[in-house]
């Protein structure tokens, strides 16, 4: 990272980041350019970080996904446009989380929920919900397996 003064390494501020945010872009490779979606997420960081998703079982995303599995993620939040009488002088409040991994697609039934639960709870849904069968088996659910991220602030 060009600017460590911007760095944010403390797990603690990294995971406020991931708490306060609620979209993430996920950068997907094709062979005519790349591919950007914004996903809602869940998230468990124990030893290692992991983003959950949901979406519709078939597209482009889930067709790209499936011929090449790792991708580029982009988390943000705390946005704030700082003006100046100046132009160049204007600037950005923000905090960052960048960082790669793979995408695995989630088949268990128990892991599906678990992933839907913490979807749900990232967004402010308290309690346990309730998943019927049949609406688990409507949607298609996926990890993404963080191997390298880093985190950055602009006060």
């Amino acid at each position: 990272m060009r600017r460590k003064d911007r760095e944010l390494k403390d797990r603690e501020d990294l995971t406020s980041i991931l708490k306060e945010a609620h979209v993430c872009r996920i950068a997907i490779s094709s062979d005519t350019a790349p591919y950007i979606v914004p996903l809602n997420y869940g998230y468990i960081w124990d030893d290692k970080l992991e983003l959950y998703f949901h979406s519709a079982e078939e597209g482009r995303k889930i067709d790209l996904l499936k011929a090449n599995n790792l991708v580029g993620f982009e988390i943000d939040t705390s946005h704030e446009l700082l003006k100046s009488d100046k132009a160049c002088n204007w600037s950005m409040k923000y905090r960052s989380i960048i960082g790669i991994g793979k995408i695995v697609f989630l088949t268990d039934e128990t892991e599906k929920k678990q992933a839907m639960t913490k979807i749900m709870q990232q967004h402010g849904y308290a309690d346990s919900p309730s998943f019927m069968n049949s609406s688990l088996s409507k949607i298609l659910v996926y990890k993404l397996l963080v191997n390298e991220l880093s985190g950055k602030q602009s006060k």
